[in-house]
Protein backbone atom coordinates (compact mmCIF):
# COMPACT_ATOMS: atom_id res chain seq x y z
CA UNK A 1 0.00 0.00 0.00
CA UNK A 2 1.82 3.72 -1.30
CA UNK A 3 1.19 6.11 1.61
CA UNK A 4 1.41 9.82 0.52
CA UNK A 5 1.45 12.50 3.16
CA UNK A 6 -1.54 15.43 4.20
CA UNK A 7 -0.66 17.86 5.83
CA UNK A 8 -2.62 19.35 8.49
CA UNK A 9 -1.86 22.56 10.54
CA UNK A 10 -2.60 23.60 14.02
CA UNK A 11 -1.62 26.20 16.46
CA UNK A 12 -0.69 23.85 19.25
CA UNK A 13 -1.37 26.51 22.53
CA UNK A 14 1.85 25.83 24.75
CA UNK A 15 1.67 24.08 28.41
CA UNK A 16 -1.97 22.01 27.20
CA UNK A 17 -2.37 18.82 29.17
CA UNK A 18 -2.92 15.61 26.73
CA UNK A 19 -4.95 12.87 27.82
CA UNK A 20 -2.92 10.05 29.15
CA UNK A 21 -3.10 6.57 28.73
CA UNK A 22 -1.75 3.55 30.57
CA UNK A 23 0.31 1.23 28.02
CA UNK A 24 -2.65 -0.68 26.46
CA UNK A 25 -5.06 1.23 28.54
CA UNK A 26 -5.86 4.72 29.21
CA UNK A 27 -4.90 6.25 32.72
CA UNK A 28 -7.10 8.30 35.02
CA UNK A 29 -5.06 11.44 34.86
CA UNK A 30 -7.47 14.72 33.88
CA UNK A 31 -7.56 16.05 30.74
CA UNK A 32 -6.65 19.55 29.84
CA UNK A 33 -9.90 22.09 30.87
CA UNK A 34 -12.36 23.12 27.96
CA UNK A 35 -10.80 26.21 27.67
CA UNK A 36 -7.54 25.27 26.80
CA UNK A 37 -8.44 22.09 24.40
CA UNK A 38 -10.70 24.50 22.82
CA UNK A 39 -8.15 27.26 22.22
CA UNK A 40 -5.61 24.32 20.74
CA UNK A 41 -8.09 23.41 18.03
CA UNK A 42 -7.70 26.63 16.08
CA UNK A 43 -6.93 26.23 12.91
CA UNK A 44 -4.99 27.10 9.86
CA UNK A 45 -4.73 25.27 6.47
CA UNK A 46 -1.56 27.67 5.30
CA UNK A 47 1.19 26.52 8.43
CA UNK A 48 1.55 22.54 8.53
CA UNK A 49 2.75 21.72 11.74
CA UNK A 50 1.87 17.62 11.25
CA UNK A 51 1.72 15.08 8.76
CA UNK A 52 -0.95 12.67 8.13
CA UNK A 53 0.00 9.39 6.03
CA UNK A 54 -3.08 7.81 4.00
CA UNK A 55 -3.71 5.11 1.16
CA UNK A 56 -3.16 7.31 -2.16
CA UNK A 57 -6.31 8.76 -3.28
CA UNK A 58 -7.67 9.66 0.18
CA UNK A 59 -8.00 13.09 1.68
CA UNK A 60 -8.18 14.51 5.29
CA UNK A 61 -9.77 17.69 6.17
CA UNK A 62 -10.91 19.19 9.18
CA UNK A 63 -14.47 18.63 9.57
CA UNK A 64 -15.18 20.52 13.25
CA UNK A 65 -12.80 21.71 15.70
CA UNK A 66 -13.16 23.50 19.30
CA UNK A 67 -14.30 20.27 20.26
CA UNK A 68 -13.59 19.98 24.09
CA UNK A 69 -11.59 16.29 24.05
CA UNK A 70 -13.59 14.78 21.84
CA UNK A 71 -14.51 11.88 22.30
CA UNK A 72 -17.02 9.03 21.52
CA UNK A 73 -19.62 9.50 18.58
CA UNK A 74 -22.98 8.90 17.69
CA UNK A 75 -24.76 9.61 14.29
CA UNK A 76 -28.19 10.27 13.80
CA UNK A 77 -30.45 9.55 10.66
CA UNK A 78 -30.66 13.71 10.47
CA UNK A 79 -27.06 13.08 10.10
CA UNK A 80 -25.85 15.19 13.13
CA UNK A 81 -22.80 14.06 15.37
CA UNK A 82 -23.13 13.70 18.98
CA UNK A 83 -20.20 13.60 20.72
CA UNK A 84 -19.34 13.04 24.48
CA UNK A 85 -15.78 14.12 26.11
CA UNK A 86 -13.80 12.36 29.22
CA UNK A 87 -11.96 14.95 30.60
CA UNK A 88 -14.73 17.52 30.22
CA UNK A 89 -18.91 17.61 31.10
CA UNK A 90 -20.53 18.65 28.30
CA UNK A 91 -22.34 16.79 25.06
CA UNK A 92 -21.72 18.13 22.10
CA UNK A 93 -23.78 17.94 18.41
CA UNK A 94 -21.96 18.56 15.28
CA UNK A 95 -24.27 19.70 12.32
CA UNK A 96 -22.81 20.30 8.44
CA UNK A 97 -26.67 22.24 7.79
CA UNK A 98 -24.97 23.48 3.86
CA UNK A 99 -24.13 19.99 3.65
CA UNK A 100 -20.31 20.85 2.04
CA UNK A 101 -18.36 18.27 4.20
CA UNK A 102 -17.38 20.64 6.88
CA UNK A 103 -19.76 21.41 9.82
CA UNK A 104 -20.82 24.76 10.49
CA UNK A 105 -22.64 24.61 13.53
CA UNK A 106 -21.78 23.18 16.97
CA UNK A 107 -24.22 22.69 20.16
CA UNK A 108 -23.66 22.23 23.63
CA UNK A 109 -26.43 19.93 24.15
CA UNK A 110 -25.71 19.51 28.05
CA UNK A 111 -23.36 20.52 30.39
CA UNK A 112 -21.69 19.79 33.49
CA UNK A 113 -22.03 16.12 33.60
CA UNK A 114 -19.81 13.53 35.13
CA UNK A 115 -17.47 12.09 32.30
CA UNK A 116 -19.61 11.98 29.55
CA UNK A 117 -17.84 9.40 27.92
CA UNK A 118 -20.30 7.72 26.24
CA UNK A 119 -23.13 8.88 23.26
CA UNK A 120 -25.72 6.68 21.68
CA UNK A 121 -28.95 7.45 19.79
CA UNK A 122 -32.08 5.77 19.21
CA UNK A 123 -35.38 5.96 18.37
CA UNK A 124 -34.88 9.87 18.29
CA UNK A 125 -33.44 9.73 21.88
CA UNK A 126 -29.70 10.76 22.78
CA UNK A 127 -28.33 8.13 25.45
CA UNK A 128 -25.24 9.07 27.82
CA UNK A 129 -22.67 7.33 29.68
CA UNK A 130 -21.93 8.61 33.08
CA UNK A 131 -19.27 6.73 35.36
CA UNK A 132 -22.03 5.25 37.20
CA UNK A 133 -25.16 5.99 35.70
CA UNK A 134 -27.17 6.09 32.40
CA UNK A 135 -28.83 9.34 30.46
CA UNK A 136 -31.33 9.74 28.35
CA UNK A 137 -32.49 13.35 26.27
CA UNK A 138 -35.93 12.08 24.67
CA UNK A 139 -36.27 13.32 21.61
CA UNK A 140 -33.51 15.44 21.25
CA UNK A 141 -33.38 16.36 18.31
CA UNK A 142 -36.79 18.94 18.49
CA UNK A 143 -34.85 21.60 20.49
CA UNK A 144 -31.31 21.03 20.64
CA UNK A 145 -30.75 23.99 22.38
CA UNK A 146 -32.68 23.53 25.17
CA UNK A 147 -33.04 19.82 25.67
CA UNK A 148 -33.93 19.75 29.33
CA UNK A 149 -33.42 17.63 32.35
CA UNK A 150 -32.29 14.26 31.42
CA UNK A 151 -34.15 10.86 32.47
CA UNK A 152 -32.21 8.65 34.25
CA UNK A 153 -32.40 5.03 32.64
CA UNK A 154 -29.88 3.43 35.31
CA UNK A 155 -27.75 4.79 37.85
CA UNK A 156 -26.31 1.73 39.62
CA UNK A 157 -22.94 1.32 38.17
CA UNK A 158 -19.65 1.19 40.04
CA UNK A 159 -18.31 5.09 41.08
CA UNK A 160 -14.73 3.75 40.60
CA UNK A 161 -13.28 6.52 38.02
CA UNK A 162 -10.37 3.62 37.11
CA UNK A 163 -11.37 2.56 34.18
CA UNK A 164 -14.84 4.08 34.77
CA UNK A 165 -15.34 6.01 31.50
CA UNK A 166 -17.95 4.56 29.59
CA UNK A 167 -18.29 3.74 26.02
CA UNK A 168 -22.34 2.80 25.22
CA UNK A 169 -23.94 1.15 22.00
CA UNK A 170 -27.37 -0.39 20.66
CA UNK A 171 -26.61 -3.78 19.33
CA UNK A 172 -28.87 -5.07 16.73
CA UNK A 173 -31.46 -7.06 19.61
CA UNK A 174 -32.15 -3.36 20.43
CA UNK A 175 -30.67 -3.79 23.91
CA UNK A 176 -27.96 -0.73 25.38
CA UNK A 177 -24.67 -2.57 25.57
CA UNK A 178 -22.44 -0.69 28.69
CA UNK A 179 -18.68 -2.35 29.50
CA UNK A 180 -17.44 -1.98 33.14
CA UNK A 181 -13.58 -1.89 33.27
CA UNK A 182 -11.93 -3.49 35.64
CA UNK A 183 -10.63 -0.94 38.98
CA UNK A 184 -7.22 -1.49 38.46
CA UNK A 185 -4.16 -2.68 36.10
CA UNK A 186 -4.54 -6.15 37.22
CA UNK A 187 -6.61 -7.48 40.19
CA UNK A 188 -9.22 -10.07 40.58
CA UNK A 189 -12.16 -8.44 42.16
CA UNK A 190 -15.23 -10.08 44.33
CA UNK A 191 -17.62 -7.84 42.39
CA UNK A 192 -18.56 -9.89 38.82
CA UNK A 193 -19.44 -6.80 37.40
CA UNK A 194 -16.14 -5.51 37.05
CA UNK A 195 -13.98 -6.50 33.64
CA UNK A 196 -17.25 -7.06 31.87
CA UNK A 197 -19.88 -5.81 29.29
CA UNK A 198 -22.95 -5.45 30.20
CA UNK A 199 -26.48 -5.19 28.11
CA UNK A 200 -30.23 -4.37 29.36
CA UNK A 201 -32.95 -2.74 27.58
CA UNK A 202 -33.33 0.67 26.51
CA UNK A 203 -35.36 1.65 29.76
CA UNK A 204 -33.24 0.11 32.00
CA UNK A 205 -34.39 -2.99 32.93
CA UNK A 206 -33.10 -6.62 32.59
CA UNK A 207 -29.48 -5.43 32.85
CA UNK A 208 -27.41 -8.99 32.54
CA UNK A 209 -23.62 -9.48 31.80
CA UNK A 210 -23.06 -10.26 28.48
CA UNK A 211 -18.93 -11.13 28.63
CA UNK A 212 -16.38 -11.23 31.04
CA UNK A 213 -12.63 -11.01 31.47
CA UNK A 214 -12.74 -7.75 29.18
CA UNK A 215 -10.15 -5.33 31.07
CA UNK A 216 -11.34 -2.27 29.60
CA UNK A 217 -13.34 -1.93 26.33
CA UNK A 218 -13.99 1.57 25.05
CA UNK A 219 -15.02 0.66 21.76
CA UNK A 220 -17.68 -2.13 20.44
CA UNK A 221 -19.59 -2.49 16.97
CA UNK A 222 -21.36 -5.63 15.42
CA UNK A 223 -20.82 -7.15 12.13
CA UNK A 224 -23.81 -7.96 9.83
CA UNK A 225 -24.81 -11.51 11.31
CA UNK A 226 -25.15 -9.62 14.99
CA UNK A 227 -22.10 -10.87 16.54
CA UNK A 228 -19.90 -8.39 18.70
CA UNK A 229 -16.57 -7.12 17.71
CA UNK A 230 -14.75 -4.90 20.93
CA UNK A 231 -11.33 -3.83 21.34
CA UNK A 232 -9.76 -4.26 24.77
CA UNK A 233 -6.76 -2.43 26.58
CA UNK A 234 -4.82 -5.06 28.17
CA UNK A 235 -2.65 -4.70 31.31
CA UNK A 236 0.76 -2.71 31.88
CA UNK A 237 3.52 -3.14 33.39
CA UNK A 238 4.80 -6.60 31.13
CA UNK A 239 7.26 -4.66 29.49
CA UNK A 240 7.37 -2.73 25.80
CA UNK A 241 6.45 -5.71 23.73
CA UNK A 242 3.87 -7.69 25.77
CA UNK A 243 0.89 -8.00 26.26
CA UNK A 244 -0.95 -7.03 22.62
CA UNK A 245 -3.96 -5.05 22.66
CA UNK A 246 -6.40 -6.64 21.75
CA UNK A 247 -9.73 -6.88 19.12
CA UNK A 248 -12.25 -9.38 20.42
CA UNK A 249 -15.17 -11.22 18.71
CA UNK A 250 -18.27 -12.47 20.82
CA UNK A 251 -20.78 -14.87 19.20
CA UNK A 252 -23.02 -14.96 22.45
CA UNK A 253 -23.70 -14.21 25.59
CA UNK A 254 -21.25 -15.94 28.63
CA UNK A 255 -17.76 -15.97 27.00
CA UNK A 256 -14.85 -15.28 28.71
CA UNK A 257 -11.85 -13.39 26.96
CA UNK A 258 -8.81 -13.75 29.67
CA UNK A 259 -8.69 -11.15 31.96
CA UNK A 260 -6.95 -11.16 34.98
CA UNK A 261 -5.69 -14.65 33.98
CA UNK A 262 -4.69 -14.32 30.46
CA UNK A 263 -3.95 -11.71 27.94
CA UNK A 264 -3.68 -11.62 24.03
CA UNK A 265 -4.71 -15.01 24.11
CA UNK A 266 -1.68 -16.29 25.09
CA UNK A 267 0.58 -14.97 28.26
CA UNK A 268 -0.58 -16.21 31.19
CA UNK A 269 -0.45 -13.54 34.05
CA UNK A 270 2.24 -13.72 36.76
CA UNK A 271 0.05 -13.22 39.29
CA UNK A 272 -3.17 -14.55 38.51
CA UNK A 273 -2.74 -17.16 35.73
CA UNK A 274 -1.71 -19.96 37.98
CA UNK A 275 -5.32 -20.49 38.23
CA UNK A 276 -6.53 -20.95 34.71
CA UNK A 277 -5.16 -21.93 31.67
CA UNK A 278 -5.37 -19.73 28.41
CA UNK A 279 -7.00 -22.37 26.51
CA UNK A 280 -10.06 -22.15 29.04
CA UNK A 281 -10.58 -18.75 27.52
CA UNK A 282 -11.59 -16.81 23.71
CA UNK A 283 -8.79 -15.93 22.27
CA UNK A 284 -8.56 -12.59 20.38
CA UNK A 285 -10.20 -12.19 16.62
CA UNK A 286 -6.86 -9.91 16.17
CA UNK A 287 -3.85 -9.10 18.07
CA UNK A 288 -3.04 -5.27 17.68
CA UNK A 289 0.48 -4.47 19.27
CA UNK A 290 1.62 -4.49 22.21
CA UNK A 291 0.18 -0.53 24.18
CA UNK A 292 -1.21 0.85 21.35
CA UNK A 293 -4.49 1.69 22.93
CA UNK A 294 -7.33 0.37 20.93
CA UNK A 295 -10.72 2.36 21.28
CA UNK A 296 -13.43 3.01 18.97
CA UNK A 297 -14.17 1.12 15.47
CA UNK A 298 -16.55 0.52 12.89
CA UNK A 299 -16.83 -1.70 10.01
CA UNK A 300 -16.93 0.02 6.76
CA UNK A 301 -19.89 -0.55 5.02
CA UNK A 302 -19.81 3.05 3.17
CA UNK A 303 -19.83 3.52 -0.81
CA UNK A 304 -17.08 5.79 -1.39
CA UNK A 305 -13.84 4.00 -1.03
CA UNK A 306 -12.68 1.26 -3.03
CA UNK A 307 -14.32 -1.79 -2.69
CA UNK A 308 -11.74 -3.46 -1.40
CA UNK A 309 -12.45 -1.63 2.10
CA UNK A 310 -16.23 -2.63 2.57
CA UNK A 311 -16.57 -4.90 5.42
CA UNK A 312 -12.98 -4.26 6.83
CA UNK A 313 -12.48 -2.26 10.58
CA UNK A 314 -11.23 0.96 11.46
CA UNK A 315 -10.21 0.93 14.47
CA UNK A 316 -9.00 4.50 16.49
CA UNK A 317 -5.49 3.96 18.23
CA UNK A 318 -5.08 6.47 21.32
CA UNK A 319 -1.24 5.76 21.83
CA UNK A 320 0.43 4.15 24.83
CA UNK A 321 2.31 6.61 27.65
CA UNK A 322 4.72 4.76 29.36
CA UNK A 323 6.49 2.28 26.61
CA UNK A 324 10.22 3.08 25.90
CA UNK A 325 8.94 3.73 22.36
CA UNK A 326 5.80 5.28 21.90
CA UNK A 327 3.27 3.08 19.88
CA UNK A 328 -0.27 3.73 18.11
CA UNK A 329 -1.72 7.48 17.26
CA UNK A 330 -2.71 6.05 14.20
CA UNK A 331 -5.90 4.26 12.88
CA UNK A 332 -5.63 0.55 12.17
CA UNK A 333 -7.24 -1.54 9.29
CA UNK A 334 -8.23 -5.38 10.16
CA UNK A 335 -9.73 -6.66 7.05
CA UNK A 336 -12.59 -9.32 7.83
CA UNK A 337 -13.05 -12.53 5.64
CA UNK A 338 -15.97 -15.19 6.46
CA UNK A 339 -16.28 -13.43 9.70
CA UNK A 340 -12.73 -14.21 10.74
CA UNK A 341 -9.52 -10.82 10.80
CA UNK A 342 -7.63 -12.33 7.86
CA UNK A 343 -5.02 -9.24 8.00
CA UNK A 344 -4.17 -6.48 9.93
CA UNK A 345 -2.55 -3.19 8.72
CA UNK A 346 -1.81 0.90 9.45
CA UNK A 347 -4.45 2.70 7.45
CA UNK A 348 -3.67 6.11 8.87
CA UNK A 349 -1.14 7.33 10.91
CA UNK A 350 1.35 11.05 11.66
CA UNK A 351 -0.10 11.96 14.85
CA UNK A 352 3.18 10.96 16.38
CA UNK A 353 6.41 12.90 15.65
CA UNK A 354 8.77 9.84 15.77
CA UNK A 355 11.53 11.32 16.24
CA UNK A 356 10.78 13.78 19.08
CA UNK A 357 8.46 10.55 20.78
CA UNK A 358 5.69 13.49 21.07
CA UNK A 359 2.19 12.94 20.06
CA UNK A 360 0.36 16.27 18.65
CA UNK A 361 -3.20 14.23 18.12
CA UNK A 362 -4.47 11.05 19.39
CA UNK A 363 -7.55 8.87 17.90
CA UNK A 364 -10.54 8.35 20.06
CA UNK A 365 -14.24 7.19 17.67
CA UNK A 366 -14.52 6.81 13.96
CA UNK A 367 -17.93 6.94 12.46
CA UNK A 368 -18.90 6.19 8.92
CA UNK A 369 -20.67 9.04 7.43
CA UNK A 370 -24.16 8.13 4.96
CA UNK A 371 -21.65 9.61 1.81
CA UNK A 372 -19.58 7.26 2.73
CA UNK A 373 -16.96 9.46 4.21
CA UNK A 374 -14.87 8.61 7.50
CA UNK A 375 -14.86 10.76 10.35
CA UNK A 376 -12.15 10.46 13.16
CA UNK A 377 -12.30 11.98 16.64
CA UNK A 378 -9.34 13.47 18.92
CA UNK A 379 -9.15 14.27 22.13
CA UNK A 380 -5.82 16.02 21.85
CA UNK A 381 -6.25 18.80 19.53
CA UNK A 382 -10.07 18.68 20.19
CA UNK A 383 -11.01 18.44 16.57
CA UNK A 384 -12.37 15.83 14.31
CA UNK A 385 -11.65 15.08 10.71
CA UNK A 386 -13.03 13.99 7.61
CA UNK A 387 -11.52 11.37 5.39
CA UNK A 388 -12.58 11.23 1.95
CA UNK A 389 -11.76 9.16 -1.32
CA UNK A 390 -11.23 10.23 -5.49
CA UNK A 391 -10.29 7.76 -7.33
Amino acid sequence: MILKPIRLAFYLVVGVLSVAISSCGESNKEAATAEEVIDTATTNDGDSLSKINLPAGFEISIYASGIDNARSMAISPSGIIYVGNRGGDKIYAIQDTDKDGKADKTIVVASGLKTPNGVAFKDGDLYVGEISRLLKYPNVEANLEAVGEPVVVYDDYPTDEHHGWKYIAFGPDGKLYVPVGAPCNICESENEIYATITRMNPDGTGREIFARGVRNTVGMTWDAEGNLWFTDNGRDMLGDDMPDCELNKATKAGMHFGYPYCHSGDISDPEFGSKFPCSDFVAPAQKLGAHVAPLGLRFYNGDMFPAEYKGSIFIAQHGSWNRSKKSGYRIGLVKVENGKAVNYSTFADGWLDEAEQEAWGRPVDVQVMPDGSLLISDDKAGVIYRVTYKA
